[in-house]
């Protein structure tokens, strides 16, 4: 039984979602007040249900593009008409966005409320019967505040603060600096009172170790946002983390199982999981569908997407044409989604198990057959200019790097809507298609913290000045990562720049790249699809529009205004 959290996510309470706006003279409709609710251990549960399920809703779709988008990372070009969505794809590869942006107005009003939420059920917490179910429920709210005003700080910069559920009165922002002492305070004062234990019973909640996790994050990052480096700090976090269940509690996944920690049947058994996003069709919309995305559309087949099978024939037998025929049905996934060439480069080592995360080159059915796609000389090729444009032609299917500037559109950043174009750019299956969903909705948990990434964040603080501890030195820690991804030797010596590209294929695909980007001083390079921009004030995103609209007493961010 992989989704413990189901009934957790079921809500109780009457509204997916609450305001951060709160109308106070609205009636009371429910028999469920602070007197009467929460009571009992699923009350508890139901009542912070909501929170689990806003935050899911997000994680995958706009906190990754706006994440990983922005990056060198990821890239969602145009193909003539598709996917041009008034440029917004465009837009964050570029860093040409202004402050309407949808995907950012988006970040800001999902975290904003998630805040909010979160505020309304702490009051609601409040009025619980003291015990530990209460001290253990407010600490778990508190945690989730922080990472989401964690979100904010790294975002948006200087951010409200505002944590009482029902005051009407418009906040000004605070200081980055200030923000980041309140989330470092809150997430200490909740530690003591978090649970300790991992696996099945507290999956998908936070525990006293996603709380040091998160700190780490914080501290290793805290130059970037206060100014000041906190890296002895940081390398604490870590330890405390390392040192969970006496240093037996999280350890690193083998290089034989690595990829099932991303697959539609992870969950709680594995142990570098320090906390996750539970997602399951089955209770919702799902909104885990990176397989939509990244999938290639010739490859519905292949990975059983959306319902897609072979049918009776053997692979060899198999022809694909886009839609259906020779007893299969090939749904096609949207598939727009690539690397780049540069950030590609950093796969490297072939002995390197992380490779196998990407699909690129000559494609073929499990038993070695190739692929063979059916297609007209026309929509193979939009530059074909020979005669019969409509005839039939088939070919083996070859996934190939971002084309040269002659492939490209008139702006660069449109690839045509041939088959070419389809095929160009390196897609990512880290996160395997679900092959039991008969919808785009997938299976596959996502991780918030690894332990993965403690210990290359701990060998990046000793790196850059902090205090070495535990025996560990930033060249072990790397190598401890490393022994158990590559049959490669050992390196003989570690730099930041190593510990960069470590963090690049390790935690591809897990919404850190811009975070670590911006801390290495790599945001302003160029990449891609002409990123050219170097202006340093997108390192923070711009406050929406709607949000000034909304609360006067916001002032705009440097560069945006």
């Amino acid at each position: 039984m992989k989704k413990i959290m189901r009934n957790i996510m079921l809500l109780l309470l009457s509204g997916a979602a609450f305001s951060s706006c709160h109308k106070l003279d609205v009636p009371s409709t429910t028999e469920l007040t602070s007197e009467t609710f929460p009571k009992t251990e699923a009350h508890f549960n139901a009542l912070m249900g909501t929170i689990y399920t806003l935050y899911r809703n997000d994680y995958a779709t706009n906190h990754f593009f706006v994440s990983s988008q922005s990056t060198n990372e990821s890239v969602l070009p145009m193909y003539a008409t598709d996917w041009v969505d008034g440029n917004r794809y465009m837009d964050l590869h570029r860093h040409t966005w202004t402050k309407d942006h949808p995907n950012i107005s988006s970040e800001w009003s999902i975290m904003s409320n998630l805040i909010g939420n979160t505020n309304q059920v702490l009051f609601l917490l409040k009025g619980a019967d003291e015990g530990a179910a209460k001290n253990t429920s407010i600490a778990e709210m508190k945690a989730m505040r922080g990472l989401f005003y964690f979100y904010m700080l790294d975002m948006f910069g200087g951010v409200p603060l505002d944590t009482a559920y029902g005051v009407t009165e418009l906040k000004e922002k605070a200081t980055r600096t200030q923000v980041f002492n309140f989330v470092e305070s809150e997430l200490k004062a909740a530690i003591p009172f978090l649970k300790t234990a991992s696996g099945t019973a507290n999956y998908g909640k936070p525990t006293r170790y996603m709380a040091y996790a998160l700190l780490a994050k914080m501290y290793l990052n805290a130059e970037v946002y206060t100014g000041t480096p906190k890296w002895n700090e940081c390398i604490a976090a870590c330890d405390s983390v390392i040192n969970a269940g006496g240093g037996t509690q999280y350890a690193l996944e083998p290089r034989s199982s690595y990829f099932n920690m991303f697959a539609p049947t992870n969950g709680p058994a594995f142990k570098e999981f320090i906390f996750n996003i539970p997602f399951d069709p089955s209770t919702s919309g799902g909104y885990m569908f990176y397989g939509r995305y990244d999938l290639n559309r010739n490859l519905g087949v292949k990975y059983r997407y959306s319902g897609s099978t072979p049918g009776t024939y053997t692979f060899n037998q198999i022809v694909i044409n886009q839609t259906s025929g020779n007893g299969y049905t090939n749904n096609r996934p949207s598939g727009p989604r690539c690397t780049t060439n540069e950030f590609y480069a950093y796969f490297n080592d072939p002995n390197d198990i992380r490779n196998n995360q990407w699909l690129t080159g000559l494609q073929y059915w499990p038993d070695g057959s190739p692929i063979i796609i059916r297609t007209t000389n026309s929509n193979y090729d939009q530059f074909y200019s020979g005669g019969a444009g409509s005839t039939n032609i088939t070919y083996h299917l070859n996934l190939t790097p971002l084309g040269s500037s002659t492939r490209l559109g008139a702006n660069s950043y449109d690839l045509g809507r041939d088959e070419i174009a389809w095929n160009s750019g390196y897609r990512n299956v880290k996160f395997l298609p679900d092959p039991n969903s008969t919808t785009r909705n997938q299976n596959n948990d996502v991780p918030v913290f690894r332990y993965s990434d403690i210990l290359l964040t701990k060998a990046e603080a000793i790196l850059r000045g902090g205090t070495a501890t535990l025996g560990h030195t930033a060249l072990s820690l790397t190598n401890a990562l490393r022994a158990v991804r590559t049959t490669s030797a050992a390196l003989g010596a570690v730099t930041l720049s190593d510990i960069y590209a470590e963090r690049c294929r390790e935690l591809s695909w897990e919404c850190w790249m811009r975070n670590d980007m911006i801390r290495f001083g790599r945001f302003e390079d160029a990449w891609g699809l002409s990123k050219t921009n170097s202006e340093t004030y997108r390192r923070i995103f711009p406050i929406p529009t709607s949000a000034i609209a909304v609360n006067p007493k916001l002032t705009q961010n440097p560069g945006y205004n």
